[in-house]
């Protein structure tokens, strides 16, 4: 995750340098994803007064997780999407989650006393220590239909979640926001395009678009759960309450399933374990493999830098 700078004059032929160099506070290519000038120095910001900071940390965990995971199985795509504009298009949004989650991860470091940075955070945590919601982990056995339901109820949750938090007291979150909103909002847009696509076209294209559906759905509800360290930081203005966005995500749903030609799914939720869900580590059997995959290179060589 970590990013390296260079100090020579950019080369605009390097494709690597391109990505990595900024221009500016408002240079596209920065992967960092807050959107300003001094990040070390918005991350180093002080946690508000009468905020617990073990709560802020656990808080930025959970939204940070829920980009980090979500961005992994997105790039899961590039080279085998239907289009080649398609990867490109899955890449960009994968890496805008991931520039949100480098941020929120390095911020929940800090908050916690500053033992773990971004990358321990990604890389050195086992499966418990997620506290990713269960929609952003499913897997989607390459099936392009499945992919773009979980992205658009992902998507649509997040941007909702994402707008109440531009008044956060916590200057990090509202940054995150301030910049995640118009990334999430083409999220959105993109996923709901190609529900309509889908949903709209041929029998065999709705009847796929509505299996997907149909096998995300149950993942829903956990999404409008508000646990307790949400629950708090929300009234102490800092954080967003999960309930108070349903309403919100389901107009978007409706109208998006209307224009799409598709019926909104009628299947059970898939419930906690004693109360424990993705927030408190209790995940899906899924998440075990992505978090393999995704660390294994930074377990094999630990503290290895490009």
């Amino acid at each position: 995750m970590t990013t390296h700078s260079h100090t020579e004059e950019a080369d605009a032929t390097n494709a690597y340098q391109s990505l990595a160099e900024t221009v500016g506070h408002d240079d596209p290519r920065w992967a960092f994803g807050s959107g300003v000038e001094d990040v070390q120095g918005e991350i180093d910001s002080p946690v508000p007064d009468d905020v617990d900071a073990g709560d802020l940390a656990q808080y930025c965990l959970m939204l940070g997780d829920d980009a980090l995971i979500c961005s992994h199985r997105l790039s899961e795509w590039v080279s085998n999407a239907p289009e080649l504009e398609e990867d490109v298009a899955l890449a960009n949004i994968a890496l805008d989650l991931l520039g949100q989650a480098r941020v929120l991860l390095a911020r929940a470091g800090l908050v916690e006393g500053g033992r773990r940075d971004e990358d321990a955070l990604a890389y050195l945590r086992t499966e418990a220590e997620f506290r990713n919601v269960a929609l952003a982990e499913l897997g989607d056995e390459l099936d392009f239909a499945r992919a773009i339901a979980r992205l658009l109820l992902f998507s649509t949750w997040r941007l909702a979640l994402l707008q109440r938090l531009l008044d956060s007291r916590d200057p990090v979150l509202a940054a995150v926001a301030g910049k995640g909103v118009k990334e999430v909002a083409y999220h959105r847009d993109h996923a709901a395009r190609w529900t309509v696509r889908l949903g709209d076209g041929t029998a065999e294209s709705h009847r796929r678009m509505q299996d997907a559906l149909d096998v995300v759905w149950p993942h829903v509800e956990e999404l409008f759960r508000t646990s307790d360290v949400e629950r708090r930081l929300a009234e102490a203005g800092v954080a967003a309450d999960p309930e108070q966005l349903r309403s919100e995500f389901d107009a978007v749903l409706d109208e998006v399933l209307a224009a799409a030609t598709l019926t909104r799914p009628q299947r059970p939720a898939i419930g906690t374990i004693g109360g424990r869900g993705g927030r408190q580590g209790l995940h899906t059997e899924q998440l075990g493999h992505v978090i393999a995959q995704m660390q294994s290179l930074a377990r094999q060589h630990p503290g290895a830098t490009w």
